[in-house]
């Protein structure tokens, strides 16, 4: 069976005029209606019925349509596999404001000849993002499998950057003073995080972080977003929440919140980078790269047990199969003057 004329098939049903498929697909109508009779004669069925307006489907038409657009979705995706460099990068982050995407800002400000494409999955579990990078729909995903072992053989996993948390609060906040905060200091205090979703990363950076330090951290609530978050701050004098040192908020000036480092020692949450151990995305390397010019932690730092250790081969893509990527889980106590060594 012949994939154009499958595409022109697809095109014509999508379109309903053999014309506008021509035109999309760069050919003549002759051509278009020669493909799809070839498509009927191998099939030996009728695809379309014409009408005044153009074509409509027959109902074997209807039947064959979707499988159709699934092996043309196949041999497109096995052509961007073989050529990720002729497309733009397109990479996955958890939020438009997160670290992640700030971090990719700067580095394409300093770039702006790179072909970026910045999406966000609208799923909490990683594994959905392993599965959408195993697909090709993304080159990469700052997503972490808190579990290395899980991930599939065509699948790397290396440690990105570290993100250091910040306590949020409203001015009428008793902590609001505070220049920087301890984590001992955060005791006792509400810590408001609404969106903890189960099998995410972060709900187990979340469960780690508050055994480690006994803080009240609670997910109570729908979660109405980041307008609605800060609009709650602003008000209340008992509820705080914490964010990541890059992040990007926005609110009004006479909301007067104030956003404090946490000392002695930083709490970070750990960025991890997913993308095909084999025949990665070219636009990767210079990314990846761009990791190691960012501020180390502090020496004294808290992260989860889970969190991977930087090495510098991670720039090389896959400079040591069945390393790069590996768990340095060696309790929950990691300290940044071990990890950066």
């Amino acid at each position: 069976m012949h994939t154009e004329a499958v595409r022109s098939f697809v095109r014509a049903a999508e379109l309903g005029q053999l014309q506008h498929a021509a035109d999309e697909l760069g050919v003549t109508q002759q051509a278009v209606s020669k493909r799809i009779a070839t498509l009927e004669r191998e099939l030996d069925v009728r695809l379309f019925t014409r009408t005044a307006r153009g074509v409509e489907l027959t109902l074997d038409g209807q039947a064959f349509l979707p499988y159709a657009r699934n092996i043309i979705t196949g041999v497109d995706r096995a052509i961007t596999a073989i050529r990720p460099g002729s497309r733009a990068l397109r990479i996955d982050v958890l939020g438009l404001r997160s670290a992640q995407a700030v971090v990719l800002h700067d580095y394409w400000r300093s770039h702006p000849e790179t072909d970026l494409d910045v999406v966000t999955l609208k799923v909490n579990d990683p594994r959905v993002a392993v599965t959408a990078v195993q697909a090709g729909d993304i080159d990469a995903s700052f997503r972490s499998v808190t579990d290395p072992a899980t991930l599939p053989r065509d699948v790397q996993m290396i440690h990105a950057f570290d993100s250091p948390l910040e306590l949020l609060v409203g001015p009428r906040h008793p902590l609001a003073p505070a220049r920087t905060l301890t984590p001992s200091q955060l005791r006792q205090h509400r810590i408001w995080v609404p969106g903890i979703a189960p099998r995410s990363e972060w709900a187990e950076f979340y469960d780690q972080l508050a055994t480690d330090f006994d803080l009240r951290i609670d997910a109570a609530g729908p979660n109405f977003g980041n307008e609605v978050l800060l609009d709650i701050l602003a008000d209340s004098a008992d509820v705080a929440t914490l964010v990541g040192s890059r992040d990007r908020y926005i609110w009004p000036t006479n909301y007067d919140l104030r956003r404090i480092p946490i000392v002695n020692p930083t709490l970070a949450y750990p960025l991890s980078l997913i993308f095909p151990r084999a025949n990665p995305h070219p636009g990767l390397r210079a990314i990846i790269n761009h990791f190691g010019s960012l501020a180390p932690l502090p020496e004294t730092a808290w992260l989860p047990s889970w969190a991977t250790t930087p090495r510098r081969s991670e720039a090389e893509f896959g400079a040591v199969p069945g390393e790069v990527g590996c768990c340095a889980a060696r309790g929950r106590m990691e300290f940044a003057g071990q990890q950066h060594q």
